[in-house]
């Protein structure tokens, strides 16, 4: 599984030395797809949404898919006129310059790379509780090793492949966990109006508000489709597509999910928020509890499609920001046979395993939400700032109108809606510590990027640069 070391320097241009082209529509969104991971839902989300917002769970979804179909307007604009690997730190760049472009840049590395440990935490879970109805122990190390050992291999080899590859294991899933839902509510016929859940029985503002920040978590990634500019086939067309379809059919798969669990639970939100084995209890529920292993399973290999999309995203991200030399110009190295940014690949996949083997200590549900949430501040930080970047591009070119500023201002808005839930009410420890931590994070990453405009200021002067030239070329394409 070794990489030959044959390698070629990349140098800011439009082609960046990626493999462009190659990514058609069922590619993209399936990386989209994948980075959100539908199925991940089911297996666990839900049961941490649940233990907050009760019987408001499918609403937190509902408000969820709301919030993010405002962002993503901003996105489409952008997207449908920007073509690149950096996808937002590029937007941000060119709309609010390069400072801002960093900022977001940083908080976007950690929102794809804790991603990744939240959900290969997860995918430990999943693992265990499959070979423990078998009595055979997995050690949590090696499920860590496995998922991110191979998530590297198939990003460093081949994008195409490893889209594919999660989207056809994201399909398979769905499809699965759809069917057994869509039987528990043929089991309950008298209950598909759930008067305790659309009347919100027992639900609290406070759970509403935290709840809030894991329901925009369990979309997270949706824009991952736009760090494969470079690399798809009509990408001003094809990524907009991906990313707004992303977005409606997950929200509507969500929110069934929360409705139709709730009523497997017979409306008991305190049982189904408390259940560390939630599929084996729905799958008990209709008669086909030995089916609980294989459904593990599923669930496992879903999360590890969740990884590899991190993965590939997180790499993409570092490749363009290499390239600018906001970080270390390795991160902007391609792989001359593979064409794909290996050594972002090889360090995305080293943080994310390091970080998961030091926390083996607190157990993989505790790593799940402390890195998940974390991520989770990354992405909002981000989709505040592409809402606002979206008008001031378009104003920039000419092309402004008042439904993008709407579009923009709702999108910024509903972001600084789900930061303010996610510290007030104050949560309990450690995750009321959590948004200070990555405060601390991104002060890291702003005092790194001023030391950067001190030091070279003729670099920052160079991407201007080169992000006006580029701008020009996109819509000269367009």
């Amino acid at each position: 599984m070794s990489t030959p070391q044959s390698t070629t320097q990349a140098a800011p241009a439009p082609s960046g030395g990626l493999r462009a082209g190659t990514l058609g529509f069922p590619e993209v969104i399936g990386q989209s797809i994948a980075n959100l991971s539908p199925t991940f839902t089911p297996s666990i989300n839900v049961t941490a949404i649940a233990a907050l917002a009760g019987a408001g769970t499918w609403l937190i979804y509902g408000l969820s898919t709301i919030g993010l179909l405002l962002v993503s307007m901003s996105i489409i604009a952008l997207s449908s006129r920007i073509a690149s690997a950096g996808s937002f730190f590029i937007y941000i760049s060119r709309a609010l310059g390069p400072m801002a472009g960093g900022i977001a840049g940083w908080g976007l590395i950690a929102a794809y790379v804790g991603t990744a440990m939240g959900v290969g935490a997860a995918g430990v879970v999943f693992v265990q509780n499959a070979f423990s109805a078998w009595n055979i122990a997995v050690p949590s190390w090696a499920i860590y090793t496995i998922f991110i050992g191979l998530a590297w291999f198939f990003s460093a080899r081949d994008v195409r492949l490893s889209s594919r590859l999660s989207l056809a294991i994201e399909a398979a899933s769905v499809v699965i966990v759809g069917g057994v839902l869509i039987y528990v509510l043929a089991l309950h016929p008298d209950h598909i109006v759930d008067h305790a859940q659309l009347g919100l029985q027992g639900v609290s503002g406070k759970g509403m508000a935290q709840g809030m920040v894991l329901g925009i978590f369990s979309y997270v990634g949706f824009e991952s489709a736009a760090s494969l500019g470079q690399e798809t086939r009509n990408p001003l067309r094809v990524i907009p597509r991906a990313v707004i379809w992303c977005v409606i059919l997950s929200g509507l798969f969500f929110m069934f999910v929360a409705y139709s669990m709730t009523i497997a639970y017979h409306d008991d939100v305190a049982k189904l928020g408390g259940d560390s084995a939630v599929l084996s209890t729905l799958l008990t529920s209709v008669g086909a509890s030995p089916l609980g292993p294989v459904f593990y399973l599923i669930a496992s290999i879903s999360a590890f499609s969740c990884v590899l999309a991190c993965i590939n995203s997180s790499s993409r991200l570092l490749y363009s920001m290499g390239r600018y030399q906001f970080v270390h110009r390795s991160m902007g190295m391609v792989h001359r046979t593979h064409q794909t940014p290996y050594l972002a690949v090889a360090f995305s996949s080293i943080v994310t395993l390091v970080v998961c083997i030091a926390m083996l200590g607190t157990g993989p549900l505790n790593t799940f939400g402390y890195t998940s949430t974390f991520a989770t501040f990354g992405f909002l930080v981000v989709y505040f700032l592409v809402a606002i970047s979206a008008p001031v591009y378009l104003k920039k070119q000419g092309e402004l109108k008042s439904i993008n500023v709407l579009w923009g201002v709702l999108g910024a808005l509903a972001m600084v809606g789900a930061v303010i839930g996610s510290v007030y009410p104050v949560p309990d420890y450690p995750y009321n510590i959590l948004p200070y931590l990555f405060v601390a994070y991104m002060l890291v990453g702003a005092v790194w990027l001023m030391m950067l405009k001190k030091r070279s200021p003729q670099v920052l002067e160079k991407i201007e640069h080169d992000l006006e030239v580029s701008d020009v070329m996109t819509h000269g394409k367009k």
